[in-house]
């Protein structure tokens, strides 16, 4: 029986001193090391957002400056191709297919 005690505290010192030697390089090495990290990213996270911020500002009011122009080139486009349909088709373009409209190539498009 002496074997085996021998045994068991011998496995309870090793896991101790497993142990022991992990809290220290964590509490000494890897904590103030991942603090540093956290910290250099919360301050890049503090001198990027205002960029950020004024480069979305820019683009929205960029894509707002253009969006009456291209809507209504677009709106007077459709209005033209409907009005030609209309036009070619007659009443049956409003009632159904027009016979033939698939044959047809666009080159408005």
């Amino acid at each position: 029986m002496d074997f085996g005690w021998t045994l068991v505290i011998q496995a309870a010192v090793t896991a101790a001193s497993v142990l022991a030697a992990l809290a220290v390089f964590w509490f000494a090495v890897m904590k103030p090391h991942l603090d540093r990290k956290v910290e250099e990213i919360i301050q890049a996270a503090r001198e990027i957002e205002p960029g950020v911020k004024r480069g979305v500002r820019e683009g929205v009011e960029e894509t707002l400056r253009e969006l009456p122009e291209s809507t209504a080139k677009e709106s007077s486009r459709q209005f033209l191709r409907f009005g030609s349909n209309l036009f070619e088709n007659g009443l049956s373009s409003f009632l159904g297919d027009v016979p033939g409209q698939e044959r047809k190539p666009r080159k408005d498009l």
